[in-house]
């Protein structure tokens, strides 16, 4: 789907109780809370986290999870040195999306029965991305995307983690595929190390990030802080936000409402950060 294709008008979907979401980011996210969402931030193995979503914003808009969790992986993956990976499940799918730099998200969807309806393209560019083995990882994604009476949609997202224990992702327990959503919220909360992560309005959220440049830890949200190429990244970021906000807002898609709005903030942060900083 392209904010930029002329969509077909469609009567809003019925709120879908049964959808549930995780995304997983290999660094400190610390950006989400300019999603404007209330999540839960935990650790999920030694260099990746997790993010559990606290709302639904699919129950109010009638948006389909999938398509609000394309725009939250989208949003914090542009400008990051590392991938977004998001997984999600309703009623009658379960799937997959990730999202790294400004490359196109691929993602892969399954039938609540667990039969196949994605492109196997999809999963070989997700172990391309996020540096899987891609002979023996390759192979065992690419069972994911074969028959199984014995599978069912959300049984290979579970073996879509297995695969990922490899890359070192390693989900607290509790926090597995399908769980209703208030299960997760609990084990999340369990863990020694959870941030509730929530909106506190525009300018605490750009105060608290430059806070972190001038402690000198700019982390992966300001790369290559002070250089032509930093500015050249946040003008794109800025320019790319805009449209999709505005195209969100036509379609009143929160996902990517979030998206293009986040953008906006990231090269905003940018921009403010090589107006503020030291000359020689």
């Amino acid at each position: 789907m392209s904010p930029h294709e002329p969509q077909p008008s469609q009567a809003p979907a019925p709120p879908d109780r049964a959808a549930g979401a995780l995304l997983l980011c290999r660094a400190e996210p610390e950006a989400a809370r300019l999603l404007r969402e209330r999540m839960l931030l935990a650790r999920a193995g030694p260099r990746w986290s997790v993010l559990v979503p606290e709302g639904k914003p699919w129950l109010h808009g009638g948006e389909p999870v999938g398509r609000v969790l394309t725009g939250w992986a989208t949003a914090l993956a542009v400008g990051a040195p590392w991938p977004v990976l998001a997984l999600w499940w309703n009623a009658d799918h379960s799937g997959c999306i990730l999202a790294s730099g400004f490359r196109r998200p691929v993602g892969y969807e399954w039938l609540a029965n667990g039969t196949p309806v994605g492109e196997g393209e999809a999963m070989r560019a997700l172990a391309a991305r996020l540096g899987l083995d891609p002979v023996l990882d390759l192979q065992s994604l690419d069972g994911l995307t074969e028959p199984d009476l014995d599978a069912d949609g959300r049984a290979r997202l579970r073996g879509l983690l297995a695969v990922l224990t490899r890359a070192g992702v390693a989900l607290p327990a509790g926090l597995t595929p399908g769980e209703p959503a208030g299960r997760l919220r609990e084990a999340a909360r369990a863990q020694p190390d959870a941030q509730p992560l929530e909106w506190s309005g525009w300018r605490h959220a750009v105060r608290a990030e430059l806070d972190v440049v001038e402690r000198g830890s700019l982390g992966p949200w300001l790369p290559w802080a002070g250089t032509p190429r930093a500015r050249a990244l946040a003008l794109a970021q800025v320019t790319a936000g805009l449209p999709l906000t505005s195209w969100g807002v036509r379609r009143r898609s929160g996902g990517w409402i979030a998206a293009g709005a986040l953008l906006v903030a990231h090269g905003a942060l940018g921009l403010a950060y090589d107006l503020m900083r030291p000359r020689d």
